[in-house]
């Protein structure tokens, strides 16, 4: 996979503020705000910011929290951070073609895996 590499002004003249604060500012949007905290069809998440593959939608449960969970990501597609912001040690997700900010994982997740892929809607787009 190829990583793609853009500057801070570039990234804002492609994406909304919103999109933008979150993906590449590590931002949350509100939970159960989000277009895909109760989305059920079936197909593929991709990247917002650069449109890679990221979870199936049969890896999709509801965990209650509000934004959209997985407990498993497509092999290679995210790559995962230590992240210590706002007084809590989280393990943060970000796509591993484009480092665009995604969610966190956390290890109270469904079998097989055991995690909990916590996702921001808006780092998504859906293809049926």
């Amino acid at each position: 996979m190829k990583k793609i590499v853009k500057t801070p002004q570039q990234w804002q003249a492609e994406l909304d503020p919103q999109t933008y604060y979150v993906t590449r500012e590590a931002g949350t949007e509100r939970p159960f705000t989000g277009e895909y905290y109760d989305h059920k069809d079936v197909g593929l998440y991709r990247c917002v910011c650069c449109n890679s593959p990221l979870f199936y939608s049969d890896t999709k449960f509801d965990s209650g929290c509000g934004w959209p969970s997985f407990y498993k990501e497509i092999d290679g597609a995210v790559t995962e951070r230590l992240d210590t912001s706002h007084g809590m040690v989280r393990t943060e997700v970000l796509c591993s073609c484009c480092d665009a900010h995604l969610g966190h994982v956390f290890p109270d997740g469904p079998a097989p895996t055991g995690l909990r892929f916590c996702i921001n809607s808006i780092s998504l787009v859906f293809e049926k």
